[in-house]
């Protein structure tokens, strides 16, 4: 399972524009994302609802994962971790503000 770690630039968190923000990148990748903090389940990184339920402030640590089976599905490891590695871009910037 393809993963990568982020830390939450935007300074009211994942929270209404910055979700939406988000999640239309997630939704774009075309791919099942999901994304967590420690000691917290997954939730997919598609459901603007779900992201902004899970409540990941700015400066929290998150992980974005992919099933290893997407990625042997849709298009490879390789892509999959370029798609990774835009959202955890996004997500680190103050763009999604």
């Amino acid at each position: 399972m393809p993963t990568m770690k982020a830390v939450v630039a935007a300074p009211a968190g994942l929270h209404a524009r910055s979700a939406a923000v988000f999640v239309r990148a997630v939704t774009d990748t075309g791919l099942p994302v999901s994304i967590n903090k420690a000691d917290d389940g997954r939730v997919d990184a598609r459901s603007l609802l779900q992201v902004m339920t899970a409540d990941f402030p700015q400066g929290c640590e998150v992980e974005l994962s992919i099933s290893e089976n997407a990625v042997e599905g849709v298009l490879g490891r390789e892509k999959a971790e370029d798609a990774l590695r835009q959202l955890r871009d996004l997500l680190e910037s103050q763009g999604p503000a």
